[in-house]
């Protein structure tokens, strides 16, 4: 069920054992994995970072810089792949590669990302590899437009709404990112699930810059943001 975005919330969550436990299991698949493409310093985004997952929580791993894909791929030959995609949200927004397994995805950009584009992940919440193994966690902003704050027994929960400068400096971003995820998960409330500009299934064959470049020849909002 899509999660509507919230204003005037506050609440306090405490953590039951079987969600201490969720969440351990859940951070030893991300662990395995992000040990793995330790080169290429992977960062493990969203409630995984913050602590508030649940049952259908997916393990994201993001390389937060542009690497050849083939080095990727090379890494991840003792894992099952199960789809390979570039996906760009709109023809502004950045150009990701997208690897699927069975219980993770990696995301990767493509171009260069810009300076909003990075706070995207830490608006989320992210950590690296050595935050993972100490068991840390990092506040951060789900999909609901709440920032969920660690504390020692689970969490708090404060409506960004009306709070924008608050939670910029809480999470150390832009009040740009704040105002960016604002406009479009509110904007997702109105209008129900968004398209995405560019959503293209890789064949086994096909690597990842190929195709773009290839699709960046025919298109030329593509091609502005590849440039």
């Amino acid at each position: 069920m899509r999660k509507q975005t919230k204003r005037f919330h506050l609440q306090e969550v405490v953590y039951e054992e079987s969600h201490w436990d969720l969440l351990r299991k859940l951070r030893g698949q991300a662990v395995e994995l992000m040990e793995c493409l330790r080169e290429f310093s992977p960062l493990v985004y969203g409630s995984l970072a913050r602590g508030d997952v649940h049952k259908d929580s997916d393990v994201d791993i993001v390389i937060p810089y542009v690497i050849p894909s083939c080095l990727l791929e090379i890494w991840l030959e003792s894992f099952a792949v199960v789809e390979r995609r570039i996906s760009q949200a709109t023809p502004w927004h950045l150009i990701k590669g997208v690897v699927e397994l069975a219980d993770a995805s990696i995301t990767f950009p493509l171009v260069q990302p810009t300076r909003i584009e990075h706070e995207f992940y830490r608006f989320g919440g992210f950590l690296a590899l050595e935050q993972l193994l100490d068991e840390g966690r990092v506040p951060g902003v789900d999909k609901r437009l709440v920032l969920i704050d660690p504390t020692e027994a689970g969490h708090h929960e404060l409506s960004v709404l009306g709070r924008e400068h608050e939670v910029a400096k809480r999470l150390e971003v832009s009040i740009n990112i704040i105002a960016e995820r604002v406009k479009v998960l509110q904007r997702r409330d109105k209008v129900g699930r968004t398209g995405v500009f560019l959503n293209k299934t890789l064949s086994p064959d096909e690597s990842f810059e190929m195709v773009l470049r290839t699709l960046a020849s025919s298109n030329t909002q593509l091609r502005r943001r590849a440039e």
